[in-house]
């Protein structure tokens, strides 16, 4: 089982997150930030992972705190429940549409963090969360799971379409990448023996 359950409490956040690589897209989130729920809730099911996500943050502050630390949490439960890496993929890209918005993710899981994130929104909330947050989200994840990163807008005008078309795409690469190749069954995929 490629699992993994992360606990993290700060003066600013308390998380638990527990994930399944081999799930079957089902998810329970509860950040108290519902159009940040609503992303990981798109993450989980195009990427199949099972995914419960607790957060109880300074919301009476901002959401910063807690999208920032579920990223956190997020990126150091993938990186768990990996484990020696043997057999994944490690690479994966997908162009998704989503309405007016066409968006682009690549990654590869090289044990070295880079967020290229190229996703201009022309608005600056949608709902109640503050846009700037998702590339918080993004960096934070990619730090501590270790990978290398690239999103980008290729078309779209509707701030919700970019932001929805980037989680989608970001699940299905995740799930690509970590998916076991039967070609490749107990090796490691890099030529230098580590990642």
């Amino acid at each position: 089982m490629r699992t993994s359950n992360i606990n993290r409490k700060t003066k600013e956040t308390d998380i638990s997150i527990t994930i399944n690589l081999d799930g079957t897209g089902k998810s329970e989130i509860n950040t108290g930030v519902g159009f940040f729920d609503h992303m990981l809730t798109l993450f989980a099911s195009h990427g199949m992972f099972d995914l419960t996500v607790d957060c109880k943050g300074d919301l009476e502050v901002d959401a910063h705190h807690t999208v920032e630390d579920v990223g956190i949490c997020l990126g150091l439960a993938f990186a768990e429940a990996m484990g020696d890496k043997l057999g994944i993929k490690r690479y994966a890209d997908k162009t998704i549409p989503m309405d007016e918005a066409l968006i682009l993710a690549a990654v590869d899981i090289s044990g070295r963090p880079h967020l290229s994130l190229d996703l201009p929104v022309p608005a600056k909330k949608v709902g109640n969360f503050d846009t700037e947050l998702v590339s918080e989200f993004f960096i934070s994840f990619v730090r501590n799971a270790k990978l290398t990163l690239h999103i980008n807008k290729l078309a779209g005008k509707n701030t919700h379409h970019i932001i929805e078309g980037a989680f989608k795409a970001f699940g299905r690469i995740m799930d690509e990448a970590t998916e076991i190749d039967p070609k490749r069954v107990g090796v490691l995929p890099s030529t230098k023996g580590v990642l």
